[in-house]
């Protein structure tokens, strides 16, 4: 296991404690350094996240990722950039004792004891420091479109925050 993270619009977490999540199991939750680009945006704004993995077909790479060097694609609402543009974020350096992988698509590690973070980082700019991570920023009305696509897909994805997203149907005329 490398580096562990967790991102977080609060700058004095002195010590994560576990929290209720899916399942109802507290637990602390940490992002590996492959996939910490997902998190590198406001707490609430909807993204959809995507990359190809080994099980990818060319047809779904050309498609849905297209020509870019980028390594991922992490795509966001255009009602969200400004707040995106302007988030103050800090990065937590988590120690790796305790955690386990949760998701190996996603990233996720979680830990069921209380985590004190080995370290924390200001991020003045965000969209910055998002893009800094090799990975190509994608703005669009709508999620739900490429959501839908990439859920079908054979890509890695992840779709964050989908309940914060415009209703379907809407913000395609944005």
């Amino acid at each position: 296991m490398g580096a562990l993270f967790h991102i977080s619009d609060d700058p004095a977490i002195a010590r994560f404690e576990p929290r209720m999540a899916d399942g109802g199991v507290p637990l602390v939750w940490a992002i590996d350094a492959a996939h910490v680009a997902h998190y590198l945006l406001p707490r609430d704004c909807p993204r959809v996240c995507f990359r190809a993995g080994p099980a990818a077909t060319p047809e779904d790479r050309a498609r849905l990722i297209g020509p870019t060097a980028a390594r991922a694609v992490v795509a966001i609402e255009a009602a969200w950039l400004a707040r995106a543009a302007s988030a103050t974020l800090y990065c937590y350096t988590m120690p790796p004792e305790g955690f386990a992988l949760r998701d190996e698509v996603a990233g996720y590690y979680v830990s069921a004891l209380p985590a004190v973070p080995l370290a924390v980082r200001r991020i003045d700019d965000a969209l910055a420091e998002l893009l800094g991570h090799g990975v190509e920023l994608r703005v669009t009305p709508s999620l739900w479109p490429l959501c839908d696509a990439v859920a079908a897909s054979s890509l890695d994805f992840s779709c964050i925050r989908m309940r914060n997203a415009q209703p379907r149907g809407e913000g395609l005329g944005a």
